[in-house]
């Protein structure tokens, strides 16, 4: 495999002539004349629908035509996420990392506050209790350890560090008191990461046939040369009683509906325990949600030892819309069997660098008040307006 990361000087990706649609408009592409179908998952709930999935072996063949697959699961009629299984190594990696969420939150108060960063909005490091639900209140359920598995330090520039800094900074890790965190950590984040790749890869061959052979702009060196991809470690705290019974039947209960911003976002399943004992969920009802185009909303299921992707709106747009971002959400269990369950999981974004030149069309259908039409910015640019908006105004 090519070096992850060169000194290639950023290119400037054309987003003009670019119609992109909002999952309750018709899409600007042409929908395939085939139905595309998600195959129910066996055992799961009625409206459990599983990801379409791609064998690790397929993947990595370049020479493997995956263009129908890549539309069934990320085109304008799929569910905007693709799982990939039999990825050598994955599942033993999920588990390491996966089981010491618990113990990063269960730090004392006073040891967690030596790795938080405000200064980068609490995205490096630990953070609980800084974001907002779609209730206004402050997210207590879950705290998130977020760092960048592949490059400690971005870069050195103190004036990038200021202006960009939840991509710029450098890592903060808890070298002390939990140094297995940082090995795991980066362990599973460059696989994800390597993985995102080679998936990238076979989006642009799908890409390059929808428009005629002619395309020149490639997700996967846009992500191959970025610098800021970013890792997020997420631990949803025991469930109280109350919390079980009362507060927890929304769809959105964990985690609100939000488009992704970035290019990839890699997931692994959730892991389950009680009592530092690993269980099933509890609730065929908890779990990941997706708003399809035409506005259904459908729960979406894939095997715990699967990798699975989400396109996020940056490469909707570099698409032209052949690569559909889907809304979701997160539903927590609910009921009485969910009593002092705790949930971990990863996350891994891949998003283009911070100077990496992004041109939007005039007509603009993802925040349409915060990007100018026919306008330029950097996706460090493009980011740092959305979290303004969406998180809090710098000072």
């Amino acid at each position: 495999m090519a070096p992850l990361f060169s000194a290639q000087t950023p290119r400037t990706l054309d987003l003009r002539s670019v119609s992109i649609e909002s999952p309750n408009r018709s899409p600007s592409v042409r929908r395939p004349e085939r139905r595309i179908s998600c195959r129910k998952m066996a055992g799961a709930p009625p409206s459990a629908l599983r990801t379409v999935s791609i064998p690790y072996s397929d993947l990595a063949d370049r020479e493997k035509d995956l263009s129908m697959t890549i539309e069934e699961g990320f085109g304008p009629g799929g569910l905007g996420i693709i799982s990939i299984s039999d990825v050598p190594g994955f599942p033993l990696l999920r588990k390491n990392l996966l089981h010491l969420a618990p113990r990063v939150a269960n730090l004392p108060h006073d040891v967690k506050k030596e790795f938080e960063d405000p200064e980068s909005r609490y995205n490096f490091g630990w953070s609980h209790g800084k974001e907002k639900l779609e209730s206004g209140k402050l997210d207590t359920f879950k705290g998130s350890f977020y760092a960048n598995p592949i490059l400690d330090m971005p870069t050195t520039d103190v004036a990038l560090m200021h202006r960009y800094p939840s991509y710029c900074r450098p890592n903060k890790w808890p070298t002390t008191s939990l140094p297995e965190l940082e090995v795991a950590f980066k362990a599973l984040g460059k696989l994800m990461l390597e993985v995102g790749l080679m998936l990238a890869y076979h989006c642009d061959q799908y890409v390059l046939k929808g428009m005629g052979g002619h395309e020149d702009i490639s997700l996967e060196q846009v992500l191959r040369r970025s610098r800021c991809h970013k890792g997020r470690l997420l631990y949803y705290f025991p469930m109280q009683l109350s919390e079980c019974q009362d507060n927890m039947s929304s769809t959105s209960s964990w985690c609100g509906w939000h488009t992704d911003h970035g290019s990839l976002t890699g997931l692994t399943c959730g892991l389950f325990m009680r009592n530092s004992i690993e269980i099933p969920c509890p609730d065929s009802a908890a779990g990941l949600y997706v708003q399809t185009r035409n506005g259904q909303i459908d729960k979406v299921v894939y095997e715990a030892e699967e990798l699975a992707y989400q396109i996020g709106e940056t490469t909707e747009i570099l698409s032209r819309g052949r690569l559909c971002a889907t809304p979701h959400c997160v539903q927590a269990p609910n009921g009485e069997n969910a009593f002092r369950v705790e949930r971990s999981t990863f996350a891994m974004f891949m998003q283009p660098d911070w100077d990496e030149k992004l041109r939007f069309p005039g007509e603009i259908h993802h925040h349409q008040e915060l990007i100018p039409p026919n306008g330029t910015l950097t996706f460090g640019e493009y980011s740092e307006t959305l979290l303004n908006k969406y998180y809090y105004q710098r000072t």
